[in-house]
């Protein structure tokens, strides 16, 4: 099926209102995952609410938090996210650290103790609305422990992303979100829904052998770091630079909460060069490299998160495409806090 985003973004906020949060958190959770389905990542969109719904049921997820800053001065924020929604949390942590960055050029902010951040690209746009550089760092503290170490035989590691982002005045911001292993979790969960196997190389089953079938790694099996030891290596970094900096903790065993870390570095450029010639050579830059002639005659040479930005404005246009089972469960959680079938059957 295909949805508008509007009509969807209002049927979540609907179910998240009616699970316990107000109206302004129910409408920031659901704007933030319509978004990524906007962008092309269903991993990080509607798919989730069930599982978010089931965190609030076990009290692992707590609606209407704030957070709490337990340190902080001019240029570094320490803050602990009290369980919160990722969506709403990352929007106060993320307007924190805009005004230390502003004003001091340079700043950064551990976050600990919060719910699924989501898609991490969405707190880099925050921050290039503002004209600020970005970098960021997410982990889980263990029930996110997915994927296995390079050389290794089973889950050791979370599936921890990175993300860059660099604003260009009169264009697009450069925005690179990436996880350090060969795919997201929720992908998985996409391609079970769909019932499409998965590309080969990404995922082992729970005997360590290559497969394509998402069932295997639910089964568990495990995903493997993106480029071998090179992604290995981006996981386990990571994973200190948010994990143990938030004071959170890294990846460890026997932890049943989803609790995310993320730090996050912002820089106002304008206080290093002059900002003429610093947006001058961007444009430049960028110019030069998507210049190149193709390998392909259809082909061409795209920067940093320009298929996503396409991909929003094409599914605005045309409607944002849900597969029938997450369908299914999208109301199966609406019909879960009290809303009527009719609710959704005037989408099918």
């Amino acid at each position: 099926m295909q949805i508008q985003a509007e009509p969807l973004t209002q049927l979540t906020s609907r179910i998240f209102a009616a699970s316990g949060c107000d109206d302004a958190e129910a409408h920031c959770i659901a704007h933030h995952l319509v978004d990524a389905n906007l962008c092309g990542h269903d991993s990080h969109g509607v798919i989730r609410v069930g599982q978010y719904l089931g965190y609030v049921k076990a009290n692992t997820l707590k609606p209407g938090q704030q957070i709490t800053v337990t340190f902080e001065n001019d240029c570094i924020a320490v803050v602990d996210g009290n369980l919160g929604f990722g969506q709403t949390i990352g929007e106060q942590a993320m307007k924190l650290l805009t005004q230390k960055a502003t004003k001091q050029g340079l700043a950064l902010m551990t976050l600990g103790n919060t719910g699924h951040v989501g898609r991490l690209g969405a707190w880099a746009e925050r921050l290039a609305e503002r004209d600020l550089i970005s970098i960021h760092f997410v982990s889980s503290t263990g029930l996110g422990m997915l994927a296995m170490p390079f050389g290794g035989s089973d889950r050791r590691l979370s599936i921890s992303v990175i993300c860059m982002c660099v604003p260009v005045a009169g264009r697009d911001p450069i925005l690179l979100d990436t996880t350090t292993t060969t795919t997201a979790e929720g992908k998985l969960q996409v391609a079970r829904n769909k019932g499409v196997p998965v590309p080969k190389g990404f995922i082992v089953d729970k005997d360590g052998n290559p497969t394509t079938d998402a069932n295997d790694f639910y089964d568990d099996g495990a995903i493997l770091p993106f480029f071998g030891h090179k992604g290995h290596g981006f996981n386990i970094l990571a994973d200190m630079l948010c994990g143990a900096l938030s004071g959170s903790g890294c990846t460890r065993p026997g932890t049943t909460t989803l609790v995310n870390t993320m730090t996050s570095i912002a820089i106002n450029p304008s206080e290093f060069t002059n900002r003429e010639a610093y947006i001058a050579e961007l444009k430049r830059f960028s110019d030069w490299v998507t210049g190149s002639p193709p390998s392909q005659p259809d082909g061409r040479v795209l920067l940093p998160g320009q298929i996503e930005l396409e991909t929003r404005v094409e599914r605005r246009q045309k409607g944002i495409p849900l597969d029938d089972n997450t369908w299914s469960q999208l109301t199966e959680s609406g019909l879960s806090v009290g809303l009527d079938q009719s609710d959704f059957e005037q989408y099918n």
